[in-house]
């Protein structure tokens, strides 16, 4: 019987408050299972509010955004999932061009919060990534009352 061996799936998670969320580790465990092995780079932008921003504030972001990175990997270490991560630039678009930069991923996951409660759909987030990125994109709705998954191609080639 051939030995087929599976080449590693790495997938790029853009998120920070929806990292405890079940749906990104649900989304990450059937990617799993499909690929047989995958590789997760995790990347948590430091969000901070517009009056710490202002007042150049930005360890209690940087930490919070640690806290959720590190309880994220932890979880998929444990989902048998190798898993690394950083917190990245408060701009989510730039921490996703950024990690970008410096690994090479298969593919693209973006969660956020519904409509109506994601800063970064209001902002275009998703949009602008599948317009400047030339990888699959993967987008999924944390805290949603059903949770949704939305695959989206990058831009044509």
């Amino acid at each position: 019987m051939e030995n087929e061996q599976r080449s590693v799936r790495r997938i790029l998670v853009v998120a920070n408050e929806t990292l405890d969320g079940d749906s990104i580790h649900e989304a990450l465990a059937n990617r799993h299972l499909q690929a047989g092995a995958l590789q997760a780079f995790v990347v948590a932008p430091a969000l901070n509010s517009r009056l710490r921003h202002w007042a150049s504030d930005i360890d209690r972001a940087r930490r919070e955004a640690d806290r959720r990175l590190r309880r994220c990997i932890e979880r998929l270490e444990l989902e048998g999932i190798e898993a690394q991560g950083w917190v990245g630039d408060s701009n989510p678009m730039q921490a996703l061009t950024d990690a970008l930069q410096i690994t090479r991923v298969d593919e693209i996951l973006i969660a956020t919060h519904p409509e109506g409660r994601s800063n970064w759909l209001e902002r275009g987030l998703v949009d602008r990534a599948r317009e400047a990125v030339d990888l699959p994109l993967m987008h999924v709705v944390v805290d949603a009352p059903r949770p949704s998954v939305e695959l989206l191609a990058g831009r044509a080639a």
